[in-house]
């Protein structure tokens, strides 16, 4: 009875922040000091929050980086059944979150600690939460659903983040055939509005269909990339450094002066051989 007066009495000296409830949770029974989230009723104005309604949305600060939102749902769901956990990197108003459209790319994680927005499905379920402030620590993992920490939690992460290249394919050619049915869909639409004028009297003109393309073979292409291969090459360390300006300059006026020697003389010699001639 003294023990748990005791209990009792260490959880009410927890400080909470003003307008908060302190609820203490313990990884494991054998975890001795608890872990306290710091909970409240969230509200805010009509109108201004769509995807957390009033009067059943928890607010909770402080949770671990450890605790996932089934272990935040299973938490809460002593006091009344949980219709959604949303977890995020720092509150703020945010619109209806949005399906994830790929399984490998663009992943958001969070890797400190967290706050999250519990909405129950009966606003009775924010009252029952405030009263875990008054009972003991509430235990995150047990044998039937454990909490992978430290090592285990890195080599589940990793083991998750290995791609399976059979779906990984298919999740490509599915997202580049509706790439390619957009890009039908818009060029036919160019084509249907084309010619047409607007409501302002323009009509829009594209390039497109007044110079047939003719259809690119493996020849015609390795010719191409033939040839843009040596206009590289011609234009790559052309005169790079300052020496080679200087050098190429030197060169150009040494042939001028070349060539105008041999004129000089080639103009003597044919002054040598100009005969008088009057008939």
């Amino acid at each position: 009875m003294a023990a748990s007066g005791r209990q009792q009495q260490h959880v009410m000296s927890a400080a909470a922040p003003a307008g908060y409830a302190a609820i203490p949770v313990k990884l494991s029974e054998k975890q001795r000091s608890p872990h306290y989230l710091y909970v409240k009723e969230h509200k805010v104005r009509d109108g201004t929050d769509t995807t957390h309604p009033p009067n059943r949305t928890l607010f909770v600060l402080n949770i671990p980086p450890y605790c996932t939102k089934a272990c935040l749902s299973r938490l809460f769901s002593c006091c009344w059944s949980v219709q959604s956990v949303d977890m995020c990197e720092k509150p703020g108003p945010r619109e209806k979150p949005e399906a994830p459209k790929s399984k490998f790319f663009n992943l958001k994680t969070f890797p400190g600690f967290r706050v999250a927005y519990v909405v129950f499905k009966n606003p009775a379920g924010i009252q029952a939460v405030k009263s875990l402030s008054l009972q003991g620590p509430l235990v995150m993992s047990s044998e039937s659903c454990p909490v992978k920490t430290g090592i285990r939690k890195w080599i589940a992460s990793y083991a998750a983040s290995v791609v399976d290249p059979v779906e990984l394919k298919a999740e490509v050619d599915t997202f580049m055939q509706i790439y390619d049915q957009k890009i039908a869909e818009e060029e036919a639409k160019a084509e249907k509005e084309e010619g047409v004028p607007d409501e302002e009297g323009w009509v829009k003109v594209t390039r497109k269909g007044r110079r047939p393309g003719l259809p690119l073979t493996e020849a015609a292409g390795l010719r191409v990339l033939e040839r843009e291969k040596r206009k590289r090459a011609r234009k790559e360390l052309l005169n790079f450094y300052a020496w080679q300006h200087r050098e190429t300059k030197r060169e150009n006026i040494a042939q001028l002066r070349k060539k105008f020697e041999e004129d000089k003389q080639r103009i003597a010699l044919m002054r040598a051989q100009r005969k008088f001639r009057p008939y």
